[in-house]
């Protein structure tokens, strides 16, 4: 039992962080302006830190910082170095606290974008 209640708060622990970046994406640019017609584009993607278990553990931070790190990673594998942002989305849940009273507290966030190379 003390091995399973172990293993169950290292996962809730873990899952509480952003989701790690990998060193060959963290130089990839995530943008609000649409790239030129030199650029080419490879695709769509979505990035996403955060769900209805582990969001509430979260921070605000770290979900904002997993969400585009996801991004950055899918980049990656498409071959991209420009990720041109089209949507932005943080889920909330309500919640009532006897002590605190009512509230929202967010629970994940999800990125969209389009993916283009930029930089041949």
């Amino acid at each position: 039992m003390k091995t399973f209640l172990a293993i169950l708060l290292v996962t809730i622990i873990s899952a509480c962080t952003a989701v790690p970046v990998q060193q060959a994406a963290s130089k990839i640019r995530i943008t609000h302006n649409e790239p030129n017609e030199e650029c080419t584009f490879l695709g769509d993607i979505t990035g996403s830190q955060g769900d209805f278990f582990s969001g509430p553990f979260t921070s605000n931070a770290d979900l904002e910082t997993g969400a585009r790190n996801d991004l950055k990673n899918k980049a990656l594998q498409l071959g991209g170095d420009t990720v041109y942002l089209l949507t932005q989305r943080a889920g909330q849940t309500g919640h009532y606290d006897a002590d605190f009273g009512g509230g929202s507290q967010q629970t994940n966030v999800t990125l969209s974008g389009n993916v283009y190379q930029c930089n041949k």
